[in-house]
Protein backbone atom coordinates (compact mmCIF):
# COMPACT_ATOMS: atom_id res chain seq x y z
CA UNK A 1 0.00 0.00 0.00
CA UNK A 2 1.38 2.77 -1.17
CA UNK A 3 -0.79 5.63 1.02
CA UNK A 4 -4.15 6.22 1.79
CA UNK A 5 -6.97 9.07 1.57
CA UNK A 6 -9.20 9.75 4.63
CA UNK A 7 -10.74 12.81 6.08
CA UNK A 8 -11.53 14.23 9.40
CA UNK A 9 -14.70 16.33 10.60
CA UNK A 10 -14.99 17.72 13.98
CA UNK A 11 -18.25 19.37 14.52
CA UNK A 12 -17.19 21.58 17.48
CA UNK A 13 -18.48 23.95 20.25
CA UNK A 14 -16.63 26.97 18.16
CA UNK A 15 -16.23 25.99 14.13
CA UNK A 16 -16.47 23.52 11.77
CA UNK A 17 -12.97 22.39 10.64
CA UNK A 18 -12.47 19.73 8.04
CA UNK A 19 -8.94 18.47 7.17
CA UNK A 20 -7.96 16.32 4.25
CA UNK A 21 -4.71 13.39 5.39
CA UNK A 22 -2.59 11.06 2.83
CA UNK A 23 -1.65 8.30 5.66
CA UNK A 24 1.84 6.32 4.83
CA UNK A 25 4.03 3.61 6.17
CA UNK A 26 6.69 5.97 5.07
CA UNK A 27 5.81 9.14 5.18
CA UNK A 28 3.35 9.12 8.32
CA UNK A 29 0.65 11.27 8.27
CA UNK A 30 0.38 14.12 6.15
CA UNK A 31 -1.56 17.31 6.31
CA UNK A 32 -3.18 17.85 2.41
CA UNK A 33 -6.21 20.43 3.08
CA UNK A 34 -7.40 22.28 6.09
CA UNK A 35 -10.99 24.22 5.78
CA UNK A 36 -12.55 25.79 8.89
CA UNK A 37 -16.16 27.71 9.73
CA UNK A 38 -16.42 29.43 12.49
CA UNK A 39 -19.98 28.92 13.80
CA UNK A 40 -20.58 29.14 17.79
CA UNK A 41 -22.90 25.63 18.39
CA UNK A 42 -22.02 26.03 22.19
CA UNK A 43 -23.39 29.39 22.46
CA UNK A 44 -26.94 28.05 21.85
CA UNK A 45 -26.23 24.43 23.99
CA UNK A 46 -24.51 26.18 27.14
CA UNK A 47 -27.12 29.25 27.24
CA UNK A 48 -30.24 27.75 26.18
CA UNK A 49 -29.78 23.94 26.31
CA UNK A 50 -30.68 23.82 22.47
CA UNK A 51 -28.65 24.72 19.31
CA UNK A 52 -31.11 26.62 17.13
CA UNK A 53 -32.52 26.03 13.58
CA UNK A 54 -30.67 29.10 12.22
CA UNK A 55 -27.48 27.38 13.06
CA UNK A 56 -28.92 23.71 12.11
CA UNK A 57 -28.93 25.29 8.47
CA UNK A 58 -25.95 26.63 8.83
CA UNK A 59 -24.02 23.66 10.28
CA UNK A 60 -25.92 21.38 7.67
CA UNK A 61 -24.72 23.99 4.47
CA UNK A 62 -20.75 23.96 6.03
CA UNK A 63 -20.91 20.10 6.51
CA UNK A 64 -22.54 19.72 2.58
CA UNK A 65 -19.76 22.01 1.43
CA UNK A 66 -16.72 19.83 3.27
CA UNK A 67 -18.76 16.53 1.16
CA UNK A 68 -17.98 18.36 -2.13
CA UNK A 69 -13.64 19.04 -0.83
CA UNK A 70 -13.82 15.25 0.15
CA UNK A 71 -15.42 14.30 -3.77
CA UNK A 72 -12.64 16.79 -4.91
CA UNK A 73 -10.17 14.49 -3.47
CA UNK A 74 -11.84 11.55 -4.06
CA UNK A 75 -12.31 10.77 -0.51
CA UNK A 76 -14.27 8.07 0.30
CA UNK A 77 -13.36 7.39 3.90
CA UNK A 78 -13.87 9.81 6.80
CA UNK A 79 -14.76 10.12 10.03
CA UNK A 80 -16.95 13.02 11.71
CA UNK A 81 -17.10 13.55 15.34
CA UNK A 82 -19.12 16.01 17.62
CA UNK A 83 -18.17 17.31 20.56
CA UNK A 84 -20.02 18.80 23.93
CA UNK A 85 -21.81 21.30 21.75
CA UNK A 86 -24.30 18.73 20.17
CA UNK A 87 -23.42 16.16 23.06
CA UNK A 88 -25.10 18.70 25.63
CA UNK A 89 -28.21 19.86 23.26
CA UNK A 90 -31.60 18.41 24.01
CA UNK A 91 -31.84 18.43 20.08
CA UNK A 92 -28.99 16.56 19.29
CA UNK A 93 -30.95 13.72 17.70
CA UNK A 94 -32.91 15.90 15.28
CA UNK A 95 -29.65 17.36 14.33
CA UNK A 96 -27.59 13.74 14.01
CA UNK A 97 -30.47 13.55 11.61
CA UNK A 98 -31.02 16.35 9.86
CA UNK A 99 -27.01 16.19 8.95
CA UNK A 100 -27.58 12.60 7.61
CA UNK A 101 -30.33 13.96 5.20
CA UNK A 102 -28.76 16.95 3.80
CA UNK A 103 -25.04 16.04 4.08
CA UNK A 104 -25.15 12.15 4.01
CA UNK A 105 -22.81 12.43 6.31
CA UNK A 106 -22.54 10.15 9.13
CA UNK A 107 -21.71 12.47 12.54
CA UNK A 108 -21.06 10.44 15.16
CA UNK A 109 -21.53 12.20 18.68
CA UNK A 110 -18.32 11.52 20.99
CA UNK A 111 -17.98 11.20 24.56
CA UNK A 112 -15.85 13.27 27.01
CA UNK A 113 -13.15 10.17 27.47
CA UNK A 114 -13.43 9.10 24.08
CA UNK A 115 -12.45 12.35 23.17
CA UNK A 116 -9.46 12.91 25.34
CA UNK A 117 -8.36 9.57 24.64
CA UNK A 118 -8.27 10.05 21.24
CA UNK A 119 -6.06 13.70 21.80
CA UNK A 120 -3.40 11.31 23.83
CA UNK A 121 -3.66 9.03 20.77
CA UNK A 122 -2.12 11.13 18.94
CA UNK A 123 0.07 12.77 20.86
CA UNK A 124 1.64 8.92 21.01
CA UNK A 125 2.89 9.28 17.74
CA UNK A 126 5.06 12.35 18.35
CA UNK A 127 8.34 11.46 19.62
CA UNK A 128 8.37 14.03 22.55
CA UNK A 129 5.97 12.48 24.28
CA UNK A 130 7.59 9.23 25.96
CA UNK A 131 10.28 11.27 26.49
CA UNK A 132 8.01 13.86 28.69
CA UNK A 133 5.44 11.39 30.30
CA UNK A 134 8.56 9.71 32.03
CA UNK A 135 8.24 12.76 34.55
CA UNK A 136 5.52 14.17 36.90
CA UNK A 137 3.61 15.48 33.84
CA UNK A 138 -0.02 16.82 33.49
CA UNK A 139 -1.62 16.96 29.86
CA UNK A 140 -4.12 19.91 30.18
CA UNK A 141 -6.89 19.83 27.48
CA UNK A 142 -9.22 23.29 27.75
CA UNK A 143 -11.80 23.07 25.24
CA UNK A 144 -14.65 25.16 24.00
CA UNK A 145 -16.98 23.25 27.27
CA UNK A 146 -14.48 21.66 29.51
CA UNK A 147 -10.69 21.13 30.95
CA UNK A 148 -9.16 17.90 30.81
CA UNK A 149 -6.50 17.26 33.43
CA UNK A 150 -4.26 14.05 32.94
CA UNK A 151 -1.53 12.80 35.26
CA UNK A 152 1.46 10.76 34.12
CA UNK A 153 4.57 9.28 35.92
CA UNK A 154 7.03 7.21 34.42
CA UNK A 155 5.32 6.66 30.98
CA UNK A 156 2.37 5.65 33.24
CA UNK A 157 -1.26 7.37 33.36
CA UNK A 158 -2.19 8.30 36.39
CA UNK A 159 -5.40 9.57 36.94
CA UNK A 160 -7.74 11.90 34.77
CA UNK A 161 -10.27 14.48 35.94
CA UNK A 162 -12.53 16.58 33.60
CA UNK A 163 -13.95 20.03 34.88
CA UNK A 164 -16.91 21.73 33.30
CA UNK A 165 -14.60 24.82 32.86
CA UNK A 166 -14.08 25.56 28.85
CA UNK A 167 -13.16 28.38 27.52
CA UNK A 168 -16.75 29.16 25.62
CA UNK A 169 -18.35 28.08 28.79
CA UNK A 170 -16.63 30.70 31.01
CA UNK A 171 -16.93 33.35 28.41
CA UNK A 172 -21.03 32.98 27.92
CA UNK A 173 -21.14 32.79 31.97
CA UNK A 174 -19.06 36.14 32.71
CA UNK A 175 -18.70 38.01 29.98
CA UNK A 176 -22.22 39.77 30.10
CA UNK A 177 -21.55 40.66 33.73
CA UNK A 178 -18.69 43.12 32.97
CA UNK A 179 -17.93 45.42 30.39
CA UNK A 180 -14.52 46.16 32.33
CA UNK A 181 -11.27 44.29 31.21
CA UNK A 182 -9.53 43.82 34.82
CA UNK A 183 -13.12 43.16 36.49
CA UNK A 184 -13.66 40.35 33.74
CA UNK A 185 -10.15 38.79 34.78
CA UNK A 186 -10.96 38.78 38.43
CA UNK A 187 -14.49 37.02 37.59
CA UNK A 188 -12.64 34.11 35.79
CA UNK A 189 -9.94 33.72 37.92
CA UNK A 190 -12.50 33.95 41.03
CA UNK A 191 -14.48 31.14 39.07
CA UNK A 192 -11.42 28.84 38.05
CA UNK A 193 -9.52 28.53 41.45
CA UNK A 194 -12.18 26.70 43.68
CA UNK A 195 -12.41 23.89 40.66
CA UNK A 196 -8.42 23.68 40.54
CA UNK A 197 -7.58 24.17 44.46
CA UNK A 198 -10.27 20.83 44.67
CA UNK A 199 -8.14 19.14 41.99
CA UNK A 200 -4.74 19.99 43.30
CA UNK A 201 -6.16 18.90 46.57
CA UNK A 202 -7.61 15.44 46.38
CA UNK A 203 -5.69 14.22 42.94
CA UNK A 204 -2.39 15.93 43.62
CA UNK A 205 -1.44 16.26 47.03
CA UNK A 206 2.05 16.49 47.49
CA UNK A 207 2.75 15.29 43.75
CA UNK A 208 4.87 17.69 41.97
CA UNK A 209 4.35 18.13 38.18
CA UNK A 210 7.19 19.46 35.99
CA UNK A 211 5.52 19.26 32.58
CA UNK A 212 2.33 20.75 31.09
CA UNK A 213 1.43 19.63 27.96
CA UNK A 214 -1.00 22.23 26.65
CA UNK A 215 -3.25 21.17 24.06
CA UNK A 216 -6.99 22.59 23.23
CA UNK A 217 -8.89 24.73 20.59
CA UNK A 218 -7.31 28.23 21.79
CA UNK A 219 -4.42 27.70 23.23
CA UNK A 220 -2.48 27.41 19.77
CA UNK A 221 -2.83 30.74 19.30
CA UNK A 222 -1.07 31.94 22.50
CA UNK A 223 1.46 30.05 21.08
CA UNK A 224 1.92 32.52 18.24
CA UNK A 225 4.24 35.37 18.62
CA UNK A 226 5.61 37.29 15.43
CA UNK A 227 4.10 34.93 13.33
CA UNK A 228 6.28 32.06 14.42
CA UNK A 229 4.92 29.26 16.80
CA UNK A 230 6.50 28.17 19.36
CA UNK A 231 6.44 24.91 21.07
CA UNK A 232 8.18 24.87 23.94
CA UNK A 233 8.22 27.79 26.86
CA UNK A 234 9.37 27.80 30.20
CA UNK A 235 7.54 28.67 33.70
CA UNK A 236 8.44 32.25 33.59
CA UNK A 237 8.84 32.62 29.65
CA UNK A 238 4.60 31.43 29.76
CA UNK A 239 3.51 33.88 32.74
CA UNK A 240 5.44 36.87 30.95
CA UNK A 241 3.67 36.39 27.97
CA UNK A 242 0.37 36.33 30.12
CA UNK A 243 0.69 39.32 31.79
CA UNK A 244 1.78 40.51 28.16
CA UNK A 245 -1.09 39.71 26.48
CA UNK A 246 -3.74 40.18 29.35
CA UNK A 247 -3.01 44.34 29.45
CA UNK A 248 -5.08 44.17 26.16
CA UNK A 249 -8.48 44.35 25.25
CA UNK A 250 -10.32 41.70 23.52
CA UNK A 251 -9.70 44.11 19.86
CA UNK A 252 -6.08 45.04 20.96
CA UNK A 253 -5.23 40.91 21.21
CA UNK A 254 -7.22 40.62 17.35
CA UNK A 255 -5.43 43.38 16.08
CA UNK A 256 -1.84 42.02 17.51
CA UNK A 257 -2.72 38.42 17.30
CA UNK A 258 -4.12 38.49 14.08
CA UNK A 259 -7.14 36.70 15.19
CA UNK A 260 -10.79 37.62 15.11
CA UNK A 261 -12.12 39.29 18.33
CA UNK A 262 -14.48 36.23 18.90
CA UNK A 263 -11.66 34.11 19.59
CA UNK A 264 -9.85 36.86 21.47
CA UNK A 265 -12.41 36.41 24.37
CA UNK A 266 -12.16 32.75 24.17
CA UNK A 267 -8.34 32.27 24.49
CA UNK A 268 -8.37 35.08 27.78
CA UNK A 269 -10.27 32.00 29.99
CA UNK A 270 -8.39 29.48 28.13
CA UNK A 271 -4.63 31.37 28.97
CA UNK A 272 -5.82 32.00 32.43
CA UNK A 273 -6.47 28.09 33.17
CA UNK A 274 -3.47 26.90 32.01
CA UNK A 275 -1.59 30.01 34.48
CA UNK A 276 -3.11 29.42 37.67
CA UNK A 277 -2.30 25.27 37.04
CA UNK A 278 1.28 26.17 36.25
CA UNK A 279 0.73 29.01 39.78
CA UNK A 280 -0.59 25.83 41.30
CA UNK A 281 1.39 22.82 40.64
CA UNK A 282 5.37 24.82 40.11
CA UNK A 283 5.27 23.50 36.56
CA UNK A 284 8.77 23.93 35.01
CA UNK A 285 8.08 23.62 30.92
CA UNK A 286 4.84 23.99 28.88
CA UNK A 287 4.91 22.16 25.83
CA UNK A 288 2.18 23.13 23.04
CA UNK A 289 2.37 20.27 20.47
CA UNK A 290 -0.33 22.19 18.07
CA UNK A 291 -2.67 18.65 17.47
CA UNK A 292 -6.36 19.16 17.47
CA UNK A 293 -9.61 16.61 17.00
CA UNK A 294 -8.71 16.76 13.15
CA UNK A 295 -5.27 15.11 13.87
CA UNK A 296 -6.14 12.75 16.71
CA UNK A 297 -8.81 11.55 14.80
CA UNK A 298 -6.18 10.62 11.50
CA UNK A 299 -3.81 8.79 14.03
CA UNK A 300 -6.20 6.89 15.36
CA UNK A 301 -7.37 6.22 12.24
CA UNK A 302 -3.85 5.07 10.93
CA UNK A 303 -2.71 3.30 14.05
CA UNK A 304 -6.26 0.90 13.76
CA UNK A 305 -5.20 0.37 9.83
CA UNK A 306 -2.17 -0.67 11.14
CA UNK A 307 -0.63 2.12 8.65
CA UNK A 308 1.47 3.32 11.29
CA UNK A 309 2.56 1.28 14.64
CA UNK A 310 3.76 2.59 17.74
CA UNK A 311 4.83 0.93 21.33
CA UNK A 312 2.52 1.86 23.18
CA UNK A 313 -0.64 -0.23 25.03
CA UNK A 314 -3.27 2.10 25.51
CA UNK A 315 -5.04 -0.54 26.89
CA UNK A 316 -3.05 -0.67 30.18
CA UNK A 317 -3.65 2.88 30.24
CA UNK A 318 -7.26 2.04 30.52
CA UNK A 319 -6.82 -0.94 33.28
CA UNK A 320 -4.89 1.37 35.34
CA UNK A 321 -7.28 4.20 35.48
CA UNK A 322 -9.28 1.39 36.89
CA UNK A 323 -7.14 -0.01 39.18
CA UNK A 324 -6.93 3.70 40.46
CA UNK A 325 -10.15 4.06 40.86
CA UNK A 326 -10.93 1.08 42.93
CA UNK A 327 -7.46 1.86 45.02
CA UNK A 328 -9.62 5.38 45.92
CA UNK A 329 -12.40 3.28 47.41
CA UNK A 330 -10.15 1.07 49.45
CA UNK A 331 -10.94 -2.36 47.26
CA UNK A 332 -9.43 -5.35 48.27
CA UNK A 333 -5.95 -5.55 45.99
CA UNK A 334 -5.21 -8.56 46.41
CA UNK A 335 -9.06 -10.01 45.64
CA UNK A 336 -9.13 -7.44 42.54
CA UNK A 337 -5.82 -9.16 41.18
CA UNK A 338 -6.62 -13.15 41.70
CA UNK A 339 -10.61 -12.45 40.35
CA UNK A 340 -9.27 -10.18 37.40
CA UNK A 341 -6.89 -13.10 36.39
CA UNK A 342 -9.55 -15.87 36.96
CA UNK A 343 -12.51 -13.48 34.81
CA UNK A 344 -10.21 -13.76 31.70
CA UNK A 345 -9.47 -17.46 32.71
CA UNK A 346 -13.23 -18.40 32.52
CA UNK A 347 -13.65 -16.09 29.48
CA UNK A 348 -10.77 -17.73 27.36
CA UNK A 349 -12.41 -20.78 27.51
CA UNK A 350 -15.26 -19.87 26.87
CA UNK A 351 -14.83 -18.52 23.20
CA UNK A 352 -16.60 -20.72 21.40
CA UNK A 353 -19.54 -20.21 23.57
CA UNK A 354 -20.30 -16.62 24.36
CA UNK A 355 -18.82 -15.53 20.71
CA UNK A 356 -17.53 -12.05 22.08
CA UNK A 357 -13.94 -10.55 21.09
CA UNK A 358 -11.17 -8.52 23.02
CA UNK A 359 -13.28 -6.03 23.34
CA UNK A 360 -15.73 -7.33 25.71
CA UNK A 361 -12.80 -9.32 27.71
CA UNK A 362 -11.22 -5.94 28.43
CA UNK A 363 -14.65 -4.59 29.77
CA UNK A 364 -15.02 -7.83 32.01
CA UNK A 365 -11.34 -7.32 33.23
CA UNK A 366 -12.82 -3.45 34.04
CA UNK A 367 -15.92 -4.91 35.78
CA UNK A 368 -13.44 -7.30 38.28
CA UNK A 369 -11.38 -4.75 39.41
CA UNK A 370 -14.56 -2.35 40.17
CA UNK A 371 -17.05 -4.92 41.47
CA UNK A 372 -15.95 -3.58 45.05
CA UNK A 373 -16.15 0.06 44.86
CA UNK A 374 -19.55 0.30 46.11
CA UNK A 375 -18.64 -1.54 49.41
CA UNK A 376 -16.80 2.34 50.27
CA UNK A 377 -20.65 3.83 50.24
CA UNK A 378 -23.08 1.11 51.06
CA UNK A 379 -22.20 -2.39 52.64
CA UNK A 380 -25.89 -3.36 52.10
CA UNK A 381 -26.32 -1.91 48.28
CA UNK A 382 -23.00 -2.70 47.17
CA UNK A 383 -24.05 -3.09 43.07
CA UNK A 384 -26.10 0.23 43.39
CA UNK A 385 -23.29 1.65 44.84
CA UNK A 386 -21.11 0.92 42.69
CA UNK A 387 -22.98 1.67 39.58
CA UNK A 388 -23.17 4.73 40.18
CA UNK A 389 -19.63 5.42 41.26
CA UNK A 390 -18.84 4.18 37.89
CA UNK A 391 -21.07 6.42 35.54
CA UNK A 392 -20.18 9.05 37.95
CA UNK A 393 -16.53 8.63 37.00
CA UNK A 394 -13.93 9.97 33.97
CA UNK A 395 -12.64 6.19 32.84
CA UNK A 396 -10.48 7.32 30.03
CA UNK A 397 -10.97 5.53 26.55
CA UNK A 398 -14.07 4.73 27.57
CA UNK A 399 -17.19 5.19 25.22
CA UNK A 400 -20.41 6.01 27.47
CA UNK A 401 -22.28 2.88 26.09
CA UNK A 402 -19.06 0.47 27.28
CA UNK A 403 -19.06 2.93 30.38
CA UNK A 404 -22.42 1.61 31.37
CA UNK A 405 -22.17 -2.19 30.14
CA UNK A 406 -19.18 -2.27 33.03
CA UNK A 407 -21.59 -0.48 35.17
CA UNK A 408 -24.07 -2.89 34.65
CA UNK A 409 -21.97 -5.60 35.10
CA UNK A 410 -20.55 -4.80 38.11
CA UNK A 411 -24.39 -4.09 39.45
CA UNK A 412 -25.38 -7.18 38.63
CA UNK A 413 -22.72 -9.45 40.04
CA UNK A 414 -24.73 -9.00 43.51
CA UNK A 415 -28.35 -8.01 42.24
CA UNK A 416 -30.86 -10.45 40.74
CA UNK A 417 -31.02 -10.03 37.25
CA UNK A 418 -34.44 -10.97 36.20
CA UNK A 419 -35.72 -9.22 39.29
CA UNK A 420 -38.57 -7.54 37.98
CA UNK A 421 -38.11 -4.42 39.54
CA UNK A 422 -34.39 -4.23 37.52
CA UNK A 423 -33.78 -2.28 34.51
CA UNK A 424 -30.82 -2.23 32.91
CA UNK A 425 -29.55 0.81 31.28
CA UNK A 426 -29.34 -0.17 28.03
CA UNK A 427 -32.14 -0.08 25.33
CA UNK A 428 -29.45 -2.15 22.91
CA UNK A 429 -30.22 -5.98 22.57
CA UNK A 430 -26.76 -6.83 21.73
CA UNK A 431 -25.47 -4.86 24.78
CA UNK A 432 -28.31 -6.18 26.72
CA UNK A 433 -26.70 -10.20 25.81
CA UNK A 434 -23.07 -8.59 26.53
CA UNK A 435 -24.04 -7.78 29.95
CA UNK A 436 -25.65 -10.75 30.77
CA UNK A 437 -22.89 -13.21 29.66
CA UNK A 438 -19.95 -11.18 31.42
CA UNK A 439 -22.10 -11.20 34.88
CA UNK A 440 -22.51 -14.46 34.45
CA UNK A 441 -18.71 -15.00 34.22
CA UNK A 442 -18.16 -12.34 36.72
CA UNK A 443 -20.55 -14.20 39.05
CA UNK A 444 -18.72 -17.53 38.78
CA UNK A 445 -15.27 -16.28 39.37
CA UNK A 446 -16.02 -13.94 42.38
CA UNK A 447 -17.74 -16.92 43.99
CA UNK A 448 -14.01 -18.74 43.72
CA UNK A 449 -12.47 -16.51 45.90
CA UNK A 450 -15.74 -15.91 48.83
CA UNK A 451 -13.29 -16.18 51.26
CA UNK A 452 -10.72 -13.59 49.99
CA UNK A 453 -8.03 -15.67 50.54
CA UNK A 454 -6.60 -15.96 47.03
CA UNK A 455 -7.18 -20.09 47.41
CA UNK A 456 -7.60 -19.95 43.49
CA UNK A 457 -4.04 -18.81 42.55
CA UNK A 458 -2.96 -20.89 40.01
CA UNK A 459 -6.35 -22.40 38.06
CA UNK A 460 -7.51 -23.46 34.42
CA UNK A 461 -10.59 -23.93 33.13
CA UNK A 462 -11.46 -26.32 30.29
CA UNK A 463 -14.64 -26.87 28.18
CA UNK A 464 -15.74 -30.08 27.85
CA UNK A 465 -17.86 -32.32 25.43
CA UNK A 466 -20.44 -32.98 28.19
CA UNK A 467 -21.34 -29.41 28.63
CA UNK A 468 -19.41 -28.76 31.70
CA UNK A 469 -16.77 -26.18 32.33
CA UNK A 470 -14.01 -28.21 34.39
CA UNK A 471 -11.97 -25.27 36.39
CA UNK A 472 -9.30 -27.09 38.21
CA UNK A 473 -7.81 -25.56 41.28
CA UNK A 474 -3.88 -26.61 42.67
CA UNK A 475 -3.49 -25.77 46.05
CA UNK A 476 -3.88 -27.39 49.52
CA UNK A 477 -6.04 -24.95 51.09
CA UNK A 478 -9.81 -26.16 52.00
CA UNK A 479 -12.04 -24.89 49.73
CA UNK A 480 -15.18 -26.04 51.52
CA UNK A 481 -16.50 -22.39 51.59
CA UNK A 482 -16.08 -21.92 47.68
CA UNK A 483 -17.49 -25.07 46.66
CA UNK A 484 -20.78 -24.84 49.27
CA UNK A 485 -21.46 -21.07 47.43
CA UNK A 486 -20.54 -22.22 43.86
CA UNK A 487 -23.57 -23.50 43.12
CA UNK A 488 -25.87 -20.69 43.00
CA UNK A 489 -23.35 -18.64 41.02
CA UNK A 490 -22.93 -22.17 38.53
CA UNK A 491 -26.76 -22.05 38.16
CA UNK A 492 -27.30 -18.81 36.57
CA UNK A 493 -24.22 -19.22 34.28
CA UNK A 494 -25.94 -22.86 33.31
CA UNK A 495 -28.94 -20.73 32.81
CA UNK A 496 -27.35 -18.05 30.58
CA UNK A 497 -24.99 -20.66 28.32
CA UNK A 498 -26.25 -24.06 28.87
CA UNK A 499 -22.66 -25.05 29.93
CA UNK A 500 -22.55 -26.15 33.78
CA UNK A 501 -18.93 -25.47 35.63
CA UNK A 502 -17.72 -27.66 37.86
CA UNK A 503 -15.17 -26.79 40.45
CA UNK A 504 -12.38 -29.31 41.01
CA UNK A 505 -9.46 -29.40 43.08
CA UNK A 506 -5.94 -31.07 43.17
CA UNK A 507 -3.15 -31.37 45.46
CA UNK A 508 -0.27 -29.14 45.28
CA UNK A 509 2.74 -31.28 44.68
Amino acid sequence: MAYKLMAAIDVGSYELELKIFELSPKNGIVMLDNVRHVIELGRDTYVTGRVDFKHIDELCETLYKFTEVMREYKVTEYVAYATSSIREAENRNIIIDRIKVRTGLEVKIIGNSELRFLMYKTLSVRKDFERFIEEQTALVDVGAGSVQISLFDKGTLVTTQNIKLGSLRIRELLYRLSNDRQHFYWLVEELINNDIYTFKKMYLKEKSIKNIIAVGDYIMYFAMKGGKYTENMTREQFITRFDSLMEKNAGQLSQKMGITEEQATLLLPCAMIYKRLIEETQTENVWFPKVGLCDAIAAEYAIEKKIIKIGHDFDDDIINAAKLIAKRYKANQNHIAILEKNVTTIFDAMKKIHGLGNAERKLLGIAAILHDCGKYISMSKPGEASYNIIMATEIIGLSNREQKIVANVVKYNTEDFFEENNQLDTDDRNDYLTIVKLVAILRVANAMDRSHKQKFKNSKAVLKEDNTLVITTYTSDDITLEKGLFKSKAEFFEEVYGIRPVLRQKKEM
